[in-house]
Formats: C-alpha cells, structure tokens, sequence
C-alpha cells in the first residue's frame, strides 16, 4: 500500500483522451449557455419595435437575466461544493434551457422577463461549476490555456447566436430564436453519462473507488492499487466556506477579483445588448449590426486562447492588467469616426479584452482558491460580478435614452476597464508582498 497524492496525479499528468472529453463536454456547455446569454442583444432591435419598449425599458428588461444569473451564481457555487459538481452542472443546464425555450412562448415583456430570470438562475450557476471542474482535473503547466480554450466555447455560443439571427430573424421571427434552445436538450442524458465528478468531491464523500477509477483514466501511466491511500490537500475546509475566501490573506485579492469581475462583466453586457442597436442608430443596418456582434465575440476567442496561453508562460493576473488597459482604449476608440475595418478591428479588440478576459478572470480565481472552497470563491466572485452585469445594460438604456453622442456612450462603457486594470494591479502587488501558496500558485 502507498499513499498518492492526487493534486500532485493531476498537476503533472499528460494531458490525453480523458483530458479531451472532459475539455469538449464543458465548452458545449458553454456554447449552449453563451447562446442563451447573448441571445438578448440579438433580438433586442426586434423586441423594442414589436413591443414598443423605451430604451430604459429594453435595458430593464435585460437585466431579468442578469438577476437571475446573479442569484445563481451565489446558490449554484456553495451548492456544487456539498452536492457535487456534476449534479449541480445538470440542474443548472436544464434551468437554464427549459426556461429559454419557454421565452419563445411568451406574449408579454413581464412574461418574457419572469422566464429570463429564471434562465439566469440555471446560466449564472453554471459557469462556475465547469470552470471549477475543468480547472480540477487540467495538467497544472497546461491549466490556464485549457480553461480558456473551454471558456471560449461562451463566445462560439455568442456567434451562433448572432449568425442564427442574421438569418432566422427575418423569416421566422424572434421567439424561433428562443425555441432553437430545445435542441440541447436532447444532449442531456449523454452529458450526464460521460462528465465526471470532482474527485475532490468523491473523495470527501468517501467514494475512493469512483476516485480511484476516474484518476486511473487521469493518468493511465500510473499503477493505481486498489488498497492504495488517496490523499488529497484541501479536500476540507473548516467553517464556513464563505467566510475563508477571507481568511489566510485572502481578503483584499478576493475583494480585488470582485472588483475587477463587476466593472468587466459591466462592460461584457453593456456591449453585448446595446452594439447592436448603438450601431443600428449611427446608420447600420440590422445586418450590419449584428454582424458587429459576431465581431466581438469572434475576438473573444482569440483572446480568450491567447491570454491563456500567455498566462501559462507570464503571469496571469499581470496578463489581465494588461487587457483591461487595452479594453479601456479599444472601447473608447469605438466611438469615433474610423474605416469600416478599423471599426471591425476595434470590435474585435475589445472582445478579446473585455469577454476574453471574464474568461481569464474566471481561470485566475479558480488557481487562487484552495478546492474545498473553489466553486464557492468562483459562485461569489461570479455572483457580485453579476452586479456589474445588471448595470451594464441599464447603463446602456440610459445613456441610450438621452440621446448622448456615440463618443461620450463608449467612453462611459470604457471606464470600467480602467477601474478593473487598477484592481487587478492591487491583487498582483498584495500577491507579491505576501508571498502565500495560494498566490503562489498564479506566478
């Protein structure tokens, strides 16, 4: 008998087919909720001429979603933690489906809002739990490309979405839109088969066989006993799982990534529901853009892969000051007069670096914190970023309903790129005063 350590099983494990599937399983995921996310800002123009909505109103109506993945993020995160991770990806994607195949069906902006929400609910628990898996079972020097590789299946779920209602909006109407979602559906019983449980999860719970039998497939190199002793550091955690994110010189970086989650999912929102029609109003037509949407999100896999590549090889947080000082500049720039492939390329670079960087943002808290509290510091960061995200469209309304030149709009979508590049400065610095393993592990 030996005792494994299955941290150090997974950090330095080939990565192979197991590696692979769990990767591909997650980015559908991730397809399935970014098209269900930004499919809003789609068939936003629609939705205001068809129901005669104020810009105000059109942004309020966005925020229903954005409610809803605020309080998902917030129960779905701690839940996974005590229920399992898989369970917890489950419940979340058929909330999240169901409900978007229902807004198809309804007839009213408060019917269309309540099914919003409750599709938040199922979008926002979602995305942590498989960026909590994902990062679990990834080889430590591949981890941070691997997550964005799969966090960039959200930004291919946003170009469905806006190809599809280039050309499903005007032959059949916006609620196809909505009850194209049931298709995923279909998938849940093979995502249920093949998506593995944490094994951090197993192994609290006592399971070390299904441990022992998923780690075998982690590693197949590696002769696993069956009388072998499965340890795993930070499998427990003490106290309330809350309350440690500030524990242990935890407190201003994890203050410091819900700063910088706020201010980015801020302006990820603000974008993706008011491009389109901020365009729509310069003079382009709805084609044109939604095409501009399609742009951003193109971007965002780019610097989604791009910026984890470089975090791998640099420094990740230090990667992410550098984004958001360029999403600052791109997003101000996109306010002014400039040749139509400037304007695509400014797009462009301000979806690498604003949903590129959620997407890295998301990789950079699930390295920081330990695994008995990962989901949990995923779901609160995500949660409190939520706000930011239920102010973005607002914002956008507003600035929209006052008829501001397009300059002054962007400039004020820009902001938060500065805000966040000056969180994320302080999470490197305190990271580097202390020196603790947690902080340890993002150099």
């Amino acid at each position: 008998m030996q005792t494994i350590d299955v941290n150090r099983l997974i950090d330095e494990a080939r990565f192979n087919r197991f590696h692979w599937m769990v990767l591909c399983w997650c980015a559908l995921l991730l397809i399935f909720d970014g098209y269900d996310l930004f499919i809003y800002g789609v068939v936003l123009p629609v939705l205001m001429k068809t129901w005669g909505l104020s810009p105000l109103e059109a942004g309020a109506l966005g925020s229903y979603a954005l409610f809803g993945m605020m309080f998902g993020a917030l129960f779905f995160g701690p839940l996974a933690d005590r229920i399992g991770r898989k369970k917890g990806i489950a419940i979340c994607f058929v909330l999240f489906s169901g409900f978007t195949v229902l807004n198809g069906f309804t007839r009213s902006p408060l019917e269309f809002g309540v099914c919003r929400f409750m599709a938040g609910l199922g979008i926002g628990g979602l995305m942590p739990n498989v960026v909590a898996l994902m990062n679990e079972y990834a080889p430590k020097k591949i981890r941070s490309t691997l997550v964005a590789i799969m966090f960039s299946g959200y930004s291919l779920g946003g170009m469905l979405s806006a190809g599809l209602g280039i050309y499903m909006l005007p032959r059949f109407g916006w609620e196809a839109m909505f009850q194209a979602a049931a298709v995923p559906l279909l998938l849940l019983p093979l995502i249920l088969w093949f998506l593995p449980e944490s094994v951090g999860y197993l192994l609290r719970q006592g399971r070390s066989e299904e441990a022992r039998a998923i780690l075998r497939r982690v590693d197949p190199d590696r002769v696993l006993k069956d009388d072998d002793l499965l340890e795993m550091a930070e499998a427990k955690s003490e106290g309330a799982p809350v309350l440690q994110l500030f524990r242990e010189g935890r407190a201003l970086r994890t203050l410091s990534l819900w700063v910088a989650f706020f201010c980015c999912l801020l302006m990820v929102y603000a974008l993706s529901s008011w491009l389109p029609k901020m365009m729509a109003s310069a003079g382009y037509s709805l084609g044109s853009s939604l095409s501009f949407l399609l742009a951003l999100n193109f971007g965002a896999v780019f610097g989604a892969i791009g910026g984890g590549w470089l975090g791998d090889r640099l420094n990740l947080p230090k990667v992410l000051v550098a984004f958001f000082a360029v999403a600052a500049l791109s997003i101000g720039l996109l306010g002014f007069k400039s040749p139509t492939p400037v304007l695509y390329a400014l797009i462009a670079l301000a979806g690498a670096t604003t949903i590129g960087s959620q997407i890295l943002l998301y990789a950079c808290a699930a390295q920081f914190y330990a695994m008995a509290i990962r989901s949990t510091g995923l779901g609160w960061a995500s949660g409190i970023g939520r706000n930011g995200a239920i102010v973005g469209p607002l914002l956008g309304g507003a600035l929209v309903g006052m008829s501001l030149p397009l300059q002054v709009n962007f400039i004020a979508f820009a902001v938060p790129g500065l805000v966040a590049a000056i969180a994320m400065t302080l999470f490197c610095v305190h990271r580097q005063a202390t020196g603790t393993a947690a902080g340890e592990a993002l150099a």
